[in-house]
């Protein structure tokens, strides 16, 4: 289904407007591809896709956390203040820790945790998640090495689009069912409110 700039920017005015046109090419390009191409699959993956990348304004997760935010978001990793403390402000050191020895990654001084870190309009995280699109077949080239291609067009969106297509979002868009698309995406209901005024803007928008 194909999308416009003046859409997207009339659907969310905060849209980033130095990716919206970058994203719309992608879009039309590749979304008959991952079979995004009726009118309730194409508002969920993009309600979901603005959720993650805060309207394509972030494309990198952010690991800047200050004390009180590390307990309140990895409070299994850091079960004090003091232990927070030592981390805090310190977005390397974080992420080394809190991705070490799991989703494919190293121990924390393999600094796998950082390299491997959320990139991409969904923050496509963790080694295994970047090794699984590389052999997809929709990826050009050796993503594990070279993640930073997550930041960019087409690649942001490409991979963000493969993994909705492999997790199976096709299918529970159809049922206009957000807590389930939401679920496969995020994990849990992380942001739903957030997914669900994204999702009301879009079908506004698309005439739902």
């Amino acid at each position: 289904m194909v999308i416009t700039e003046a859409q997207l920017k009339r659907a969310v005015p905060n849209v980033s407007k130095e990716r919206v046109w970058e994203f719309v090419k992608a879009w039309n390009k590749y979304s008959e591809q991952f079979e995004i191409n009726t009118p309730l699959r194409t508002v969920h993956a993009l309600a979901q896709f603005f959720c993650e990348s805060s309207a394509l304004n972030r494309l990198e997760e952010n690991l800047n956390y200050s004390v009180k935010r590390l307990r309140q978001v990895f409070p299994k990793y850091f079960k004090t203040d003091a232990e927070a403390a030592a981390y805090a402000y310190k977005p390397m050191q974080i992420a080394n820790r809190v991705y070490a020895n799991r989703m494919g990654n190293g121990n924390e001084a393999s600094g796998d945790g950082y390299r491997y870190r959320g990139r991409g309009v969904i923050q496509l995280t963790g080694r295994n998640n970047l090794l699984a699109y590389e052999r997809s077949g929709y990826c050009v080239g050796k993503v594990t090495e070279h993640p930073e291609w997550l930041t960019q067009f087409p690649g942001a969106l490409k991979s963000a689009m493969w993994y909705w297509k492999a997790n199976g979002c096709n299918a529970l868009a159809d049922k206009d069912d957000i807590n389930a698309v939401t679920k496969r995406i995020n994990g849990g209901l992380n942001g739903l409110s957030d997914r669900a005024y994204y999702l009301r803007r879009f079908k506004r928008e698309f005439g739902f």
